[in-house]
Parts: C-alpha cells; sequence; structure tokens
C-alpha cells in the first residue's frame, strides 16, 4: 500500500524529497546554501543581473489532476516559470517549490513531481534550493519562486516595441487551449491523452533557450511570453510601450492538427489562437531589418518554427486584424484574468 503524506510527516517527507534531488538533481554549485537551512543563499555573478518570477498553480483552476501524470504536473509548473525568465533573455539557476498538499497525498506521487520539476530545470544546471510544505484543507497547489540571470544590457522587456517594428511569434499559440475544450468536452475520454492537442495543454514547453539566444543578440526591441494568449500578452507589450499592432490574418500560424480539430468543433481555429491559453511561445517585436537573422536564430534550435505575423503601430492600446479582403477588424487585447466571471 502506498505511503500518504500523513503516513510519514512533514519531515520525513522533506527528507525523501531532499534524497531524491541529491540522486536526480543538478548539483548545488559550492557557495550556495540550499535545503536544510532556514533560507536558502546565493552569490550573483558579477556583470549579471538577477530575475526573479513566480507561478502558482491550484488543482482544478490551472490543471485537471485526473488527466495528468504527477510527473508531467511537475514538468508543467516549472516550465510556466523557466519560460518568463526565458522571455526577459535570462536562464534559470534556481528554484524554490512550496506545496499545499492533503493529508492523504500519495508520497510516491509527490516524489514524482519532484522528478518533473528537475527534469526541467537539468538542462540548465539549476538546482531546487528550498521551498515550504503546508496542509491544505482545500484543493492541492503548487507554488514556484525561480530565480535566473541576465547579462547586463541584455535584458528584453515588454515596455520598448517601437513603431514600424515587427511583430514576430513562435510555434502555435492556441493548441493549449484547444487541448484542455476537448478535456473538458470529453471528461472520461481516455483515448484523449495522447491527442497533440491535450499533450500541448499538459506538455507544454518553455522557449528559454531561444529566448536567450535573442537576447545575446542584441536584435530584439520587446519580448514577452504567451502565458495569457497571444493576443492578451501582445496587449501587454502594447500598453507597456505606448504602441498598437496590426495583425496579419493570414499569417497566423494555425497547425494542421489544430484546424482538423477546429473543424470538428465547429469552431474557427483563429478563436483559438487569438484567445486565452496556456501556450509558452515567444512574441518578439524586431526592426523590420533584423527579422529574418531572429527568425534564423530560432529556426537553428530545431525546436520551434517562427513566423512574421504583422507590424507595431502608432495607435496606443489598439490592436487590428487585417483581413484577407483588406478590411481591418478591431480586436479587443483581452488576456487571461484569474478573477474574470
Amino acid at each position: 500500500m502506498d505511503e500518504t503524506v500523513g503516513d510519514i510527516g512533514e519531515f520525513e517527507l522533506i527528507n525523501r524529497i531532499d534524497q531524491a534531488l541529491l540522486k536526480e538533481g543538478a548539483a548545488t554549485p559550492i557557495g550556495t546554501v540550499g535545503i536544510g537551512d532556514d533560507c536558502a543563499a546565493f552569490k550573483p555573478r558579477p556583470g549579471y543581473e538577477i530575475l526573479l518570477t513566480c507561478d502558482c498553480m491550484v488543482e482544478g483552476r490551472h490543471f485537471l489532476p485526473d488527466r495528468i501524470s504527477p510527473f508531467h504536473l511537475g514538468r508543467r509548473a516549472m516550465t510556466l516559470n523557466i519560460s518568463d525568465v526565458g522571455a526577459m533573455g535570462g536562464r534559470p539557476l534556481y528554484a524554490l517549490v512550496s506545496l499545499g498538499l492533503k493529508k492523504e497525498t500519495f508520497v510516491s506521487n509527490i516524489l514524482e513531481m519532484y522528478r518533473g520539476f528537475v527534469a526541467e530545470l537539468n538542462p540548465f544546471c539549476a538546482t531546487i534550493i528550498g521551498g515550504n510544505l503546508t496542509r491544505s484543507e482545500g484543493p492541492v497547489f503548487i507554488d514556484i519562486t525561480v530565480i535566473g540571470e541576465v547579462e547586463t544590457g541584455k535584458m528584453l522587456r515588454r515596455t520598448t516595441a517601437k513603431t514600424g517594428d515587427t511583430i514576430l511569434v513562435t510555434g502555435f499559440p492556441g493548441q493549449s487551449a484547444a487541448g484542455l475544450r476537448l478535456l473538458k468536452q470529453s471528461p472520461e475520454d481516455e483515448n484523449l491523452d495522447n491527442h497533440p492537442l491535450v499533450q500541448a495543454y499538459n506538455r507544454p514547453s518553455h522557449r528559454a533557450l531561444e529566448g536567450a539566444r535573442i537576447a545575446q543578440s542584441g536584435l530584439a526591441t520587446a519580448m514577452i511570453d504567451t502565458s495569457d494568449g497571444l493576443l492578451g500578452d501582445l496587449g501587454h507589450i502594447c500598453m507597456e510601450s505606448g504602441v498598437g499592432a496590426l495583425l496579419v490574418q493570414e499569417e497566423l500560424p494555425v497547425s494542421a492538427t489544430l484546424q482538423q480539430t477546429a473543424f470538428i468543433m465547429g469552431c474557427d481555429p483563429l478563436d483559438f489562437v487569438l484567445s486565452d491559453s496556456d501556450d509558452y511561445e515567444l512574441l518578439i517585436t524586431c526592426a523590420p531589418k533584423h527579422a529574418e537573422t531572429v527568425c534564423t536564430l530560432i529556426s537553428r534550435s530545431g525546436s520551434t518554427s517562427v513566423k512574421q505575423i504583422g507590424t507595431i503601430t502608432s495607435n496606443p492600446n489598439t490592436i487590428e486584424l487585417l483581413q484577407p479582403d483588406g478590411t481591418r477588424r478591431p480586436l479587443d487585447p483581452l488576456g487571461w484574468d484569474h478573477f474574470a466571471k
């Protein structure tokens, strides 16, 4: 019979997590204080700025526990945070993980979740150096803080897009939203677990390596990940930079799988591409003369595609869609809102 958190208690669980990290995680750098003290501690490298981000995932709100394995839940939770660091051109160094657990949660599931965490951190030689455990009488939650670094002067922000810039996006935004729709429409269909769109939702990929490469080049003017949806995050860039945007409908990336699935659902695939979605692609702005070079930098990674989808305009907070017939359709730049009805 599997042990539960209630069977072994908090401190034995911490000990087992520590042993699992020692076995499977990257080694903590010399001079860094990790798990075992009241606080973690590390020394920043000269010539680098520190990046900090945190994200919380709540059972039933951000993930469906019956439709994702503990391992992939761990990967997904860490990917969210690594994506934020990558969107500013940095690389992750350390993570702090806090969990709200039910007494009956299986210990084996928690250790599998940590395997998922380190699976995303290990390629960067990044380590978990602390966190917290608490008992939750409600849903399980995962709260992660990631600390990263970016070379001084190379950081990319959402505040620096310029009128006339080309807008680029990696991958196929909207696939995760379509995958979630499939799960909600057919909650008992276990065959959906291997559907490409469901995997896009449960097993997203970050673009941190591409983000660091773009930042190092110095060719981009602004960058953000699409965690709030393509339109929502483009809206963030427009608001923070005091600009607008014109998207070209025929250039928006729609995968064949999304096209086919949307047809079966009786939906327009663009509704998924433009709406809020748990995708972690990169939205990039750059001078038109640099667009081809930036695309080449991304393509060299071999892990994702990239497309030019529009232009930054001088109309603040105005986003329009250029339709095939030449007309312009106003778009509402609203993305994911945790408190929306």
